[in-house]
């Protein structure tokens, strides 16, 4: 039901004015004698006194109220678990009596007034039909279902939410524990009756392993009505088995593991497959199996840090580069300790080319084995001897020092540092350089420049120098110690210096990147349920960005199955979704013809096969019984669909009228304008036509 009424900003006594106003202007007008007849001069005076009391009524600023009714039916939202343990766990023909009499209780609430809807967990479009479900959802998240329900009903009239499921919750949280603001009906399938039946429940492993490792992998089972009985579990690798254990399950014990130990060979993506050997009398072998997918990398990088002598320095570089697990630091100072003949990665060098004599065997590990290395200069070092070394920068000095802080160069971007590392490095204690000129070389970038006092400089103060693949950085500043810890006291951590710290060791490891197209996925593991999205960069000559090329991405399989895509990239990493996949280890290469140039970039990643509906074969009716108790309602099965009908039209639920108003000008009103001017009009003709103006 509609209805709308006038207001007037001013009092409404004035359109009594407004009248008298139209009334006098027709009197003068037409109270002389005319050519025409009088029924026509009534006539025009009539109009002349509408035209005149509405053009002043208009004055008065009048608004037009709307107000609009409508009516909302109550709504009943069909909820289905549409997981695979309720089809592989319900009996087939009490999940169909269920489907059918869900259907028709619906068909019969819509010939009843009521409003119906089906939502069904995971789907991305709701089915239209109970029919339709598959039941195909590899875990069973209640909690998420329930919420969408509320989220897509929130602004109508949602009476109750029908749900049928087996109560089984393997993702979110338990739906028993949040409040609903509706009636929710449970409709309970699946079998309570536990099963005689072995479970490989979890594997418990480490997901990054260093080759040439020995790790742990620890299989947990569970079982029922196979105390005291030996099983088999045997750990394979592409099909060859690895291990194989035999073990007694123990009566009254809910897990029990099973240890292996794996040799991580080679380097890359390992996948492992642990199996308990079906035993007699097993109600399904569905969990019997899982997988555990390693990645195999090489060794910590072994860095050597060698000093000229004693100084707390050394002690905060290593603890900075040691809050990376990746990392491990070997020391050598002369004369405490003997430097260890190994395969070092990369050195750092304090106060090295020293005045004094004994580092030289540092020099000479770093010089033969051509290693990467970070120069820490101090009142120790040797300036010439470092200027021979040719790591990017020379210093002449007059044998002076001065007191600097330290100003990121915004202008480096070889690696990023923390939003916060700006105002860190401001409440960094000043540090002792050498003062004289700085000479730079074609080949060096400067990440922190020298501030003295409140001047910035262009002197550097921090450089990294880069020759081919290989890569020197320089500090030209000892006492950095005093920056870690000041850091610590102020912010609880020394976030900052610790991850400027390992992304020189970082930078330092690494060769130089050259490659001109980069793909990659999002993750480097997914779940079989999960969607796999890969992105890409393109670079021309320059190593600029470019956007808009064409490439061809071909994703390969364990068993050799290949799969190929193309996309373009975009400025904004649209990237290529490709779907879903089973679970596995995968390969991918990626190509593209960048400016007549062939590029290549390949990959690996991995799909983890979930196997959560497969863990529980017990139906948990006990949590639907909480759900329709907590929300007023009861537990329902199939057979009561009848029950679960009356309940609902027994609730008396009403329709809801919802009204909205909304105010206008009459004067926005564009028909009112031809409908006045129409009468004016109409009035000109009139009397022109009978011969007067």
């Amino acid at each position: 039901m509609n209805s709308f009424r006038l207001i007037t900003t001013y009092s409404p006594w004035l359109i009594l004015a407004c009248l008298a106003v139209g009334a006098l202007y027709a009197w003068l007008l037409y109270s002389k004698r005319t050519p025409w007849s009088k029924g026509i001069n009534y006539t025009l005076a009539m109009v002349r006194f509408v035209v005149v009391s509405f053009l002043c009524f208009l004055l008065l600023g009048p608004l037009v109220r709307y107000v609009s009714n409508s009516t909302q039916k109550p709504t009943i939202v069909f909820a289905v678990d549409n997981s695979q343990s309720v089809s592989l766990f319900s009996d087939s023909l009490q999940l169909q009596q269920a489907e059918q009499g869900l259907q028709q209780l619906r068909n019969r609430l819509q010939d009843k007034g009521y409003s119906t809807a089906v939502r069904a967990l995971g789907a991305s479009r709701p089915p239209q039909d109970l029919g339709q479900l598959q039941y195909e959802e590899e875990a069973t998240n209640l909690s998420q279902l329930l919420q969408q329900v509320r989220t897509d009903f929130e602004q109508q009239n949602l009476a109750g939410v029908v749900l049928l499921s087996d109560g089984i919750v393997n993702q979110g949280t338990s739906p028993a524990y949040a409040n609903y603001n509706y009636t929710i009906y449970p409709v309970a399938v699946g079998d309570t009756i536990p099963k005689k039946d072995i479970i490989l429940s979890s594997l418990r492993y480490n997901k990054v392993n260093y080759s040439g490792n020995r790790f742990p992998l620890e299989a947990e089972l569970q079982h029922q009505g196979f105390a005291n009985a030996p099983v088999t579990v045997q750990l394979k690798e592409n099909g060859k088995v690895l291990d194989r254990k035999t073990v007694s399950l123990k009566p009254g014990q809910p897990i029990q593991q099973v240890p292996f130990q794996v040799m991580a060979g080679g380097l890359g993506k390992r996948h492992y497959e642990v199996e308990v050997l079906p035993q007699q009398g097993e109600f399904t072998t569905l969990n019997n199996t899982k997988h555990a997918y390693i990645d195999v990398v090489k060794g910590k990088i072994k860095i050597l840090v060698a000093a000229a002598a004693p100084h707390p320095d050394i002690k905060a570089l290593r603890a900075a580069i040691e809050s990376n697990e990746n990392y491990e630091t070997t020391l050598f100072i002369p004369g405490l300790t003997t430097l260890k003949q190994q395969d070092y990665d990369v050195a750092v060098l304090h106060q090295l080319p020293g005045r004094t004599a004994g580092g030289e065997a540092a020099l000479n590990l770093v010089r033969q084995k051509n290693l990467p290395a970070l120069y820490i200069l101090g009142p120790q070092s040797d300036i010439g001897g470092f200027n021979r070394l040719n790591v990017g920068i020379r210093i002449q000095t007059p044998g002076q020092s001065d007191e600097v802080t330290s100003v990121f160069n915004p202008n480096f971007s070889t690696f990023k540092v923390a939003e916060e590392a700006t105002e860190r490095l401001q409440q960094y204690p000043p540090a002792m350089v050498p003062y004289g000129d700085y000479q730079l070389t074609p080949n060096t970038e400067t990440v922190l420049y020298q501030q003295v006092g409140r001047v910035r400089t262009n002197k550097p103060l921090l450089t990294v120098q880069t020759i081919g693949d290989k890569r020197n950085a320089a500090l030209l500043a000892s006492g950095t110690w005093q920056w870690r810890i000041t850091e610590a006291a102020n912010h609880e951590n020394s976030a900052v210096y610790d991850k400027l710290i390992t992304n020189l060791m970082q930078l330092l490891t690494a060769p130089r990147n050259k490659k001109r197209l980069n793909v990659y996925p999002v993750q480097n593991e997914y779940t079989s349920s999960d969607e796999i999205r890969f992105e890409a960069e393109a670079y021309n000559e320059a190593l600029e960005p470019i956007y808009g090329q064409n490439i061809t991405l071909k994703v390969t399989g364990a068993k050799g199955a290949a799969r190929s895509f193309n996309f373009a990239n975009g400025e904004n990493q649209s990237g290529v979704n490709i779907g879903s996949l089973p679970g596995g280890s995968y390969t991918y290469t990626a190509s593209a013809r960048i400016n007549g140039s062939l590029q290549q970039d390949k990959g690996e990643f991995v799909v983890e096969e979930l196997q959560l509906e497969a863990l529980h074969a017990v139906a948990d009716h006990n949590l639907l019984y909480q759900l329709g108790s907590n929300t007023g309602s009861r537990l329902y099965y199939p057979a009561q669909l009848q029950q679960l009908e009356e309940d609902i039209l027994g609730a008396e639920n009403k329709d809801l009228i919802y009204s909205s108003e909304s105010l206008h000008d009459l004067v926005d009103m564009k028909w009112l304008f031809f409908v006045i001017l129409a009468l004016v009009c109409a009035e000109w003709f009139v009397r022109k036509y009978n011969g007067s103006y």
